[in-house]
């Protein structure tokens, strides 16, 4: 399917789309359908009452350290602000979001 040909000139159409009109939804929101049925029957998705699918925007890339004005105290070894890596992957994160958004639902 198109999912195997990322670079063809239709998919690249179609991710430019899909991300534009992504950008102008909420951060949490909920999806219809699943953008992938496929994969998301993988992971144990089916099409009845029941089952709904959600959204989630997470920030890509390392974390940065909650320092005021950028100054660090302490040995050399604390003075990192930029290059922080996070402890959990992204997933967890967008699941931890929306259990706080949907505090009635099973995540």
């Amino acid at each position: 399917e198109f999912w195997q040909k990322k670079q063809s000139d239709v998919f690249r159409f179609l991710a430019r789309l899909r991300n534009w009109e992504y950008r102008q939804l909420p951060a949490v929101h909920r999806a219809s359908r699943p953008t992938r049925q496929d994969k998301a029957r993988r992971v144990g998705y089916k099409a009845k009452q029941g089952y709904c699918i959600y959204r989630v925007r997470v920030k890509r890339g390392d974390r940065k350290t909650k320092v005021a004005k950028g100054i660090v105290y302490g040995k050399p070894t604390n003075h990192g602000v930029n290059k922080i890596k996070m402890a959990r992957n992204l997933r967890s994160v967008a699941e931890e979001r929306v259990g706080r958004k949907c505090s009635t639902l099973r995540v």
